[in-house]
C-alpha cells in the first residue's frame, strides 16, 4: 500500500508538535534529573518566595506553555486562533465544568477532598497567601498564569496541532484529546493499579478529554483555562 503523501500544512504540523515535544522533555528531563536540588530551593524559606516561585514557574513554563508559545511565534499564530474568544464562552465553562463532576464525586466518596483553594497543590501558593503586599498579588498572578492558564491553554493547541495531522470525520472521536488525556495522566502519576486509581484515573481522563471535546464543540477555549484555573488542583 502506498504511503499517504503530507500536505504541507502536516508537515508543518509535524514540526511544530516536535518543537513542542523537544522544549517540553528537556525542561522535564532538567527537573527530574536535579529534582532534589530543585525541590530544596522551592522550599527554602531563606529566599524570597516571590523568587522561587518565579523559578518554580520557570520549570513548569517550560513544560508546558514555552514550547506552545515559540511555535505560536514562529507560526504567526495568536492565541484567540485557538479558541480564546467570547463566542459561546458560558457554554464553554459550564460543560468544562460539568466534566469534573466525577473527580468531585471520587474526592468525596473517597475522603479525599479537604477544602476548596485554588492552586494548593502548587508548592507555593500557600506560602503566597500569607506573604506581605505586594508578593502576595504578584505571586498569585503570576501562579494563575503559569499553572492555570498555560497549563490548560498548552493542551488545548497540542490537541488542535495533533487533529490537524490526524484528522478523523468521526465527531466523538478526538485523537487530540484521547493523546492530551493519556499525557496527562502520565505525567501526574494517575496511572491505576487499584480499584481506586482506576476510577481516579478515568475521571481524569473525562476531565481532559471532555474538556477538550467541548473546545471543539463551542470554538472556545476559556473552558480549558478555567478548569485548570479554579478546579484543578482546588480540591
Amino acid at each position: 500500500m502506498a504511503q499517504e503523501e503530507l500536505s504541507l500544512e502536516q508537515k508543518k504540523v509535524d514540526t511544530d508538535l516536535w518543537i513542542i515535544a523537544i522544549v517540553s522533555l528537556s525542561f522535564f528531563g532538567i527537573y527530574a534529573l536535579f529534582q532534589k536540588q530543585l525541590i530544596s530551593i522551592f522550599y527554602d524559606t531563606d529566599i524570597s518566595i516571590l523568587l522561587r516561585t518565579l523559578f518554580a514557574a520557570t520549570f513548569q513554563f517550560g513544560i508546558a506553555g514555552l514550547g506552545i508559545t515559540i511555535v505560536c511565534i514562529l507560526r504567526k499564530e495568536s492565541f484567540k486562533s485557538f479558541g480564546l474568544n467570547t463566542k459561546h464562552l458560558i457554554t464553554s465553562i459550564l460543560l468544562c465544568a460539568m466534566f469534573f463532576i466525577p473527580n468531585i464525586v471520587y474526592l468525596v466518596v473517597t475522603d479525599n477532598m479537604v477544602n476548596y483553594l485554588p492552586f494548593q497543590e502548587v508548592w507555593t501558593t500557600k506560602e503566597l497567601l500569607v506573604s506581605r503586599f505586594p508578593s502576595t498579588v504578584i505571586g498569585i498572578l503570576i501562579t494563575a498564569i503559569v499553572w492555570g492558564f498555560f497549563e490548560g491553554f498548552n493542551y488545548v493547541v497540542i490537541s488542535d496541532k495533533i487533529n490537524k495531522r490526524y484528522p478523523t470525520n468521526y465527531l466523538w472521536l478526538d485523537w487530540g484529546a484521547i493523546f492530551c488525556a493519556i499525557l496527562c495522566i502520565v505525567i501526574h502519576g494517575a496511572i491505576g493499579l487499584t480499584v481506586e486509581s482506576i476510577v481516579e484515573m478515568i475521571s481524569i481522563v473525562l476531565i481532559i478529554y471532555g474538556m477538550l471535546l467541548v473546545k471543539k464543540l463551542t470554538g472556545n477555549a476559556w473552558g480549558c483555562v478555567f478548569v485548570f484555573v479554579f478546579l484543578w488542583n482546588a480540591f
